[in-house]
């Protein structure tokens, strides 16, 4: 923990907040306590400890502010969802570093419409994918590396640039560039409440080694993500189904920065029920189980629910455009499960899973270990490989392969599942992050009913239901991080000067 000698001096004698009479002690409490930070008045508060939250400072920084973070989790955990990134989206009209051939704004705008159904801000959209091209060199010229796609995700050579190291080196990396340009970080530290009137942030109350520290920030950027971690806020919106999600990211995302704001009149985006919600190996944490417990099976699978029944088509398109949606459609079924079958001829075709899959030498025994019914288990994969057609098949890329009158069809990869041994997982929707957020502009400015709120940004998932309506296009949180991180980390510093 960064400058508490004195608190570990004053610990027993700091007085309650509710009381009486203790506000000139804690207001020169509070003074003495940020004097051991190297940060000087006027200074930007950063509350968040991700890929946004460092983009901010670090911009902020540069820029020629004073600049403190404050991350809530503790530093071995630090980088919220960003330490379970691969990649993010990048414009681009000729080759780019690792990234092949081209990926211009009216293809990414569409994939992107494809993907939301027509919810997203379209102006605040075109400019993050604009933006996209320009951070590619930033990233770089502050430390990040970038390789090939990976094994199994040939499909993103072309859009999505890959981190060497994956996203906790990207996120050490950045905390390194932060701390070489001396923007101060501070740990396990809580953000409780943001005092806002009149159309500003007046202060910020943090807990901090069990006791509140008020902040009187001039400028506050908020990247501290959705709120996904909160069961009962989840509950609350989907109902009582959402108690058998899993939440694949950080435990640390509760929304409590979020519903501070909210509950002071701060205006809102998005639905409480959209989310990047992801199919899951079922076997997985609670919490955190990060992207290697992604299932990539389901384009050669046949996936049913608890009653041996197909409900959607696995071929509809290329993996990175539909694999966001399996989380919501296994959230549809009964108990909130699903299972991929496959055969021994598609195993080594997606990136392999964290736990090995079930294994049976019949569709039968297979059933049975899975605990499922065996003999509708064997009509549907029965009726699946008499609809199969003849044709090339060609796991990469959209190969037309499909099913003849099958209900949901499948459209694409479409192969008989007949050679033993047969391998299936059991499917659980996985939440990344929720939708409802800050309404922001095209600067990442807070907007309150009255106007923008003269010193509040915010970044990455607290705003990214302005661009995400609904469904999920891989690898574009990074890039709306990075985007309206820099944003808003400009923003504040300019605000301060």
């Amino acid at each position: 923990m960064i400058g508490f000698k004195l608190r570990k001096t004053l610990s027993n004698y700091y007085p309650d907040r509710g009381s009486t009479g203790d506000v000139n002690f804690i207001t020169w409490f509070d003074k003495q306590l940020i004097k051991n930070f190297n940060i000087s008045e006027p200074y930007v508060l950063v509350i968040g400890g991700g890929n946004a939250a460092l983009c901010a400072a670090i911009t902020a920084k540069e820029a020629g502010a004073s600049v403190l973070l404050l991350e809530s989790a503790p530093k071995p955990y630090r980088g919220g969802n960003s330490r379970h990134t691969r990649n993010f989206r990048c414009m681009h009209s000729e080759p780019l570093g690792e990234l092949t051939g081209k990926y211009e704004e009216e293809e990414y705008f569409d994939d992107l419409l494809k993907v939301t159904k027509g919810k997203t801000d379209e102006g605040l959209a075109r400019m993050c994918i604009r933006s996209s091209q320009e951070v590619y060199g930033w990233m770089h010229a502050h430390g990040v590396r970038f390789q090939p796609s990976l094994s199994g995700t040939l499909s993103l050579s072309r859009t999505n640039a890959f981190f060497l190291g994956g996203g906790k080196a990207l996120v050490n990396a950045y905390y390194r560039k932060a701390m070489d340009l001396g923007v101060e970080v501070s740990y396990e530290s809580n953000v409780k409440h943001l005092e806002y009137d009149n159309r500003r942030i007046k202060s910020v109350i943090a807990e901090i080694n069990n006791k509140d520290v008020t902040f009187r920030p001039a400028a506050i950027v908020v990247a501290s993500g959705g709120f996904q971690a909160d069961i009962d806020w989840l509950a609350s919106a989907w109902g009582e189904a959402a108690r058998n999600f899993l939440i694949r990211g950080t435990p640390y995302n509760r929304g409590v920065v979020l519903k501070n704001l909210l509950d002071q009149g701060i205006m809102s985006v998005g639905d409480p029920t959209q989310c990047h919600a992801v199919a899951i190996d079922g076997r997985a944490p609670k919490y955190d189980g990060g992207i290697v417990t992604r299932l990539d099976c389901v384009p050669f699978a046949a996936v049913v629910n608890k009653n041996g029944e197909r409900f959607y088509d696995e071929g509809e398109d290329v993996w990175p455009k539909r694999y966001a949606i399996w989380g919501r459609l296994v959230a549809a079924q009964p108990d909130q499960v699903g299972y991929a079958i496959i055969d021994s001829k598609s195993l080594e075709l997606f990136m392999p899973s964290v736990f090995p899959p079930v294994q049976g030498n019949t569709i039968e025994e297979l059933a049975q270990k899975m605990q499922l019914p065996s003999s509708r288990i064997r009509r549907t994969i029965d009726e699946f490989n008499a609809s199969c057609q003849p044709g090339n098949f060609h796991p990469t890329e959209l190969d037309g392969l499909s099913t003849r009158g099958l209900n949901p069809p499948k459209s694409n990869w479409a192969r008989p599942i007949n050679e033993p041994p047969f391998y299936g997982y059991e499917l659980r929707p996985g939440v990344t992050f929720t939708y409802l957020g800050l309404k922001v502009d095209d600067q990442a400015r807070v907007q309150s009913k009255e106007g923008p709120v003269e010193n509040l940004w915010a970044a990455g998932e607290i705003m990214a239901g302005s661009i995400l309506g609904e469904g999920y296009l891989a690898g574009f949180g990074m890039t709306i991080g990075t985007v309206f991180g820099r944003l808003a980390g400009q923003g504040a510093a300019e605000h301060v000067r």
